[in-house]
């Protein structure tokens, strides 16, 4: 991830219009998380789907994206907007987060350093990732991932960068299995299909977030880690 345009926009587009359901569970996954927060740090934050929802709910969000046409879409939707977490004071905000951008940045834990020193002593961050490489497909290499990660690897890399892990698990069960199809059945060229992805939103992904309950130790398509900077 640098300042090149982003070239997964169109998955970025398609999951914005297509998934509701997906997008609704993360803006509330992040509110539950930083109930109260008047403001929040979107890290790599793309077109704005949830910051942009976020924002609507009541709640400041500062927009990091190194992408300039992106830039020029999060600043169209009234998004406060900056280039990267360099141009935000150390020990600034109390709260951030970031949903499926580290495994798009090779060096994620100097990132995941900037992050720590942005934030208070105290302050906290959400991590929504892809999880486990035995899933990574076409689409993984279309939009330009360097890798998925398991429980262990995230954490520990957190830990290296300074932060206490509060939470960890698996989440989206069902898509796991999903993902493992679309590895070994889907096409080469790593485009999301229209009618599987808004049929998976609508009638799968309600039941998968039921069942993470029982698997969220072990199993899903996504890794979940809540940390926070010692205070």
């Amino acid at each position: 991830m640098s300042g090149d345009n982003y070239i997964g926009v169109d998955n970025l587009d398609r999951m914005a219009e297509l998934a509701p359901k997906y997008n609704r569970f993360l803006v509330r996954l992040v509110e539950a998380h930083f109930r109260g927060e008047a403001t929040l740090v979107d890290f790599g934050a793309g077109t704005g789907t949830f910051a942009a929802t976020l924002q609507r709910n009541g709640v400041r969000v500062i927009c990091v994206e190194p992408d300039p046409p992106l830039q020029e879409v999060l600043k169209a939707k009234g998004l406060e907007t900056h280039l990267s977490l360099a141009t935000l004071p150390e020990k600034s905000v109390r709260a951030a987060f970031t949903l499926n951008v580290l495994e798009h940045i090779e060096d994620d834990v100097s990132v995941m350093r900037q992050l720590y020193q942005r934030l208070v002593p105290g302050g906290r961050l959400l991590v929504y990732v892809p999880a486990y490489d035995i899933l990574f497909s076409s689409m993984d290499r279309k939009v330009g991932h360097f890798r998925r990660y398991t429980r262990q690897m995230l954490c520990s890399r957190l830990q290296e960068a300074g932060f206490v892990i509060e939470r960890a698990e698996y989440a989206d069960s069902l898509g796991f299995i999903a993902s493992l199809l679309y590895r070994w059945l889907g096409n080469d060229r790593g485009d999301l299909n229209p009618v599987a992805l808004g049929s998976y939103d609508r009638f799968a992904f309600p039941v998968s977030r039921a069942l993470d309950v029982v698997t969220r130790a072990f199993l899903g398509k996504n890794l979940l880690v809540v940390a926070h900077r010692p205070a």
